[in-house]
């Protein structure tokens, strides 16, 4: 069974799902992250606030939703009506968690943390629950 998670630039919000998703998927499960528009690269605070709870995702990559070919489970993370949240239809099971995008957090830097980490947060809690209710 593959999960894959999607967002729009794959830098943030997915990747943290991913990260997470490969730390609590049963065995045998495979997790994934993808975007409709990716920007390239994963984005530096996430990589940051994720090795704040153990997790490494500074190996991870930004790719592009046409990579994954026919997923079992699709999480959309887009949180507001500006982004362009990718459909990905034919999937077993599909669920949108609408999340603020934290590339866009505006402050200081203690702000912009703050607000990775509550993204991060929420990820973590939503990764769980889905591996416990599949």
């Amino acid at each position: 069974m593959l999960v894959l998670f999607l967002c729009t630039g794959n830098s943030c919000r997915s990747q943290m799902a991913e990260g997470f998703g490969k730390l609590y998927a049963p065995d045998g499960w495979q997790v994934a992250s993808a975007g409709s528009r990716p920007v390239g690269y994963v984005h530096p605070k996430a990589i940051a606030v994720m090795a704040e709870k153990g997790v490494d995702i500074a190996g991870n990559s930004s790719k592009h939703l046409n990579d994954f070919p026919k997923p079992d489970v699709v999480v959309t993370l887009c949180g507001s009506a500006a982004e362009e949240c990718p459909l990905y239809p034919g999937a077993l099971m599909t669920e949108h968690w609408g999340l603020p995008d934290p590339a866009h957090a505006e402050g200081d830097e203690a702000a912009v943390l703050n607000a990775f980490r509550s993204v991060r947060d929420e990820v973590e809690r939503r990764v769980k629950d889905l591996f416990a209710r599949l």
